[in-house]
């Protein structure tokens, strides 16, 4: 749908959590002053302001671009991520408080036994959404799984039948994804023992986050022909990409920036292309000059954190593009067999296999969070591709 329609359905419901919050104040300080009275009225006023005001700049620092800023980092992982938590747990249970007082005076005359089942009622419906988020940052939130997807490819080599690759991506090594998690997730990656390993970018999500120890772990893949990559949208923003390219080279993991690798299987060619993060707002000139680097008689894959590139992908002639940025929506709800979260509004691309004419893209759900650590609907994925014969 685009970015602007995708920056201005996430400020929308930034902003909307926030207004939430700022009526949970009031409720919370209209509660106090009719019950405390003196010192302990002034000292919960000035917990409950400082507690909201806190949110609600976390909340604010969600709004698109907002990682901009010149603020420490422990804005954009601890405070932005709890307020996004509290906030997304809170916001459905009070609204639905509210809802229910509203009505509470039909229930005054029924018996007592319907009022107590419209209590419990209340009870489950209050703490759902806060089982709901609990079990998406403390399970869903590490609970690797490897996705196993078939690619049909039209006119594959017979040498590249059965190749199997293994695509990790949105890594975010931070605070709410330790080393020792990411090295679980990289002892089952080699226990698929791949041809081919590609990392498709955001290895960490601010600049204090550690980089190395994410390298580090990279470099412990295991396949018989190594390890390529591309940079994402986090490594730009954190202002690591000529660092992260470094780091990676000397530990003998190429990121492609521009370029491309040419791989032998039997005799097979398999071109791997990669660029550095193309940005939504030049969707009117993504992947410019990429169409030099496909090669004529090879396999041409691409590496693209930006999934939203795939049309002019397809266009310039790669055959497989690999892609993530979106997490599968993190926070995915599927109702009436559709999926519903906020990278929807930004690309049709959001998780799984879209084909164009010959061509082909795989959206991983990626392997860390952003903005809230938890996810929801969207396990992180170590994907297995297997390519075949269309």
């Amino acid at each position: 749908m685009g970015r602007l329609i995708g920056v201005a359905s996430e400020t929308a419901l930034v902003l909307a959590l926030a207004a939430v919050q700022g009526r949970m104040a009031h409720t919370a300080i209209s509660f106090i002053d009719k019950h405390l009275s003196g010192t302990r009225r002034r000292l919960a006023r000035v917990a409950v302001m400082a507690a909201i005001a806190t949110i609600i700049f976390g909340l604010l620092l969600h709004i698109p671009d907002a990682t901009d800023l010149p603020l420490p980092a422990v804005f954009f992982g601890w405070v932005r991520g709890a307020a996004l938590i509290w906030a997304f747990a809170s916001a459905p249970a009070w609204l639905f408080l509210r809802w229910r007082r509203s009505h509470q005076a039909r229930t005054d005359t029924v018996d007592t036994t319907r009022r107590a089942l419209l209590h419990t009622l209340t009870g489950a419906a209050v703490a759902t959404p806060f089982a709901l988020v609990g079990f998406g940052a403390i399970v869903e939130r590490t609970d690797f799984q490897v996705n196993e997807v078939e690619i049909p490819i039209p006119g594959l080599h017979p040498d590249l039948e059965r190749l199997r690759l293994v695509q990790l991506s949105d890594i975010h090594l931070s605070a709410f994804l330790s080393e020792e998690e990411f090295a679980r997730a990289v002892d089952m990656a080699n226990e698929l023992r791949p041809h081919l390993v590609l990392v498709t970018g955001d290895l960490i999500s601010v600049h204090s986050d550690p980089l190395d120890a994410c390298l580090r772990q990279i470099a412990r893949l295991r396949s018989d022909a190594g390890i390529l990559g591309c940079l994402g949208n986090h490594e730009t923003y954190a202002g690591v990409e000529d660092t992260a390219t470094e780091k990676a080279a000397r530990l003998g993991i190429p990121f492609l920036r521009s370029e491309a690798r040419q791989l032998r299987f039997g005799n097979a060619r398999l071109n791997v292309g990669g660029l550095d993060y193309q940005r939504m707002s030049w969707n009117s000139h993504y992947l410019e000059g990429a169409e030099r680097l496909v090669t004529p008689g090879a396999l041409n894959l691409l590496l693209q954190h930006n999934p939203d590139v795939f049309p002019t992908a397809a266009r310039q002639g790669w055959d497989l593009t690999l892609a993530g940025h979106t997490h599968g929506g993190q926070v995915n709800f599927e109702i009436l067999n559709q999926n519903l979260n906020v990278a929807r509004f930004y690309t049709p691309y959001v998780r799984g296999l879209y084909r164009s004419g010959r061509s082909a893209i795989y959206v991983t759900r990626g392997i860390g969070t952003i903005g809230m650590p938890a996810r929801i609907g969207a396990s992180p994925e170590i994907t297995l591709l297997r390519l075949r014969k269309a």
